[in-house]
């Protein structure tokens, strides 16, 4: 039964496979599940390319993306933000404040 329910979930095309962890108002951590259907990406980035003509850059399909994707895996992945986890601790009220350079200084 729970096996159904889990495939009913991952049909439902306006469903993403998302989540994230705010804590004190700051956002530690973004996780997701990602799309290796090359069908569905393919469909998807179609979409947006109509959705671009009208004004916006169209770009160019990505097909070597779209071929490696027969190869990959099930996968999924997070991002820890270690500078938001230090403002946490530090109870820092800006970014800048805990990491080693502003991307201005570049």
């Amino acid at each position: 039964m729970q096996k159904k329910k889990s495939e009913d979930f991952k049909k439902k095309s306006a469903v993403a496979e998302k989540f994230e962890l705010y804590i004190g108002g700051i956002e530690l951590c973004n996780a997701f599940s990602e799309l290796t259907d090359k069908k569905e990406q393919t469909n998807r980035l179609i979409s947006e390319q109509k959705a671009k003509k009208a004004g916006k850059p169209v770009y160019p399909m990505p097909y070597k993306f779209l071929n490696a994707l027969d190869k990959i895996p099930q996968a999924c992945g997070n991002a820890l933000g270690i500078d938001r986890l230090v403002m946490l601790l530090t109870d820092s009220d800006s970014i800048d404040k805990v990491i080693a350079f502003t991307p201005e200084e570049l």
